[in-house]
């Protein structure tokens, strides 16, 4: 009798640790062991090792004690992998043009494991800007590019996000003011904030969203005022230009769902 291809290098550790993720995919609020246990039809016991190594590994959380759910590492890893490199070679023309008209530097970014991740930027065309490297990684708390991925999520999301910054940064608990600007952001399709790291630049931030509507970038402005440049435009109509880039860029990643400034 043929060996069967698909059974001859079987791993059952490995299928069973996949067979989790997928469940915990397809659900919402979470699942007990014995829920998982129940769904797959094999016995509780089967898991626990399992699930206790997801767990410490960051890509299964506890919720309510003795539920399981899954964690954002996963979208946090694809991110970082070909849609993101596909996504920042189509923006590079984009934010090329964004920065020649607005005569200021822009960069753009993506959330991974707990940070907003700098995965694209361009210099600003003239002597004066501000840049961050590639690869940075920056906080989701108090960067414009931050606000804006977390404003652009749905809350469940937006959680899990806090809670693995938090994890990695140790920072405070947010206020309910922060959760109400998150809302603004959302409303108004934009971040404007003085910038907590940089006397004198503003962050402008926008979102690129995806097929679903939901933020897969933020396309961010650190804007300065160009005092010998007076043909630069000033912060209102860069704010213009940075929400029409994002739009394209949106679009051009399969939305038909974007925000304008107001």
């Amino acid at each position: 009798m043929e060996n069967d291809d698909s059974d001859r290098y079987r791993a059952p550790a490995l299928d069973k640790g996949l067979d989790i993720l997928e469940l915990l995919a397809s659900v919402d609020g979470g699942l007990t062991q014995a829920e998982i246990s129940k769904r797959l039809d094999r016995s509780p016991n089967e898991f626990y090792r399992m699930l206790d190594r997801l767990v410490r590994r960051g890509y299964v959380t506890r919720i309510d004690g003795d539920r399981y759910s899954l964690t954002l590492k996963l979208f946090g890893l694809a991110q970082l992998h070909a849609p993101v490199r596909r996504l920042a070679s189509y923006a590079t023309p984009l934010m090329r043009e964004l920065a020649n008209n607005s005569r200021q530097a822009n960069q753009l970014a993506v959330f991974d494991r707990g940070s907003a991740v700098v995965v694209a930027q361009q210099e600003a065309p003239e002597y004066w800007g501000i840049s961050i490297r590639v690869g940075s990684h920056i906080s989701l708390f108090d960067t414009g590019s931050g606000h804006v991925l977390l404003a652009f999520r749905s809350p469940e999301e937006r959680e899990m996000m806090i809670s693995e910054h938090v994890k990695s940064r140790s920072e405070v608990v947010l206020s309910d003011d922060f959760y109400a600007r998150l809302d603004q952001i959302r409303e108004r399709g934009y971040e404007m904030m003085a910038s907590i790291q940089t006397a004198g630049v503003y962050n402008l931030s926008a979102p690129v969203l995806g097929p679903d509507g939901k933020g897969i970038a933020a396309l961010t402005v650190p804007y300065i005022t160009l005092v010998n440049s007076p043909a630069a435009p000033d912060i209102t109509k860069t704010i213009s230009l940075l929400v029409e880039t994002a739009r394209q860029l949106s679009l051009l990643a399969g939305s038909d769902v974007t925000p304008s400034a107001d």
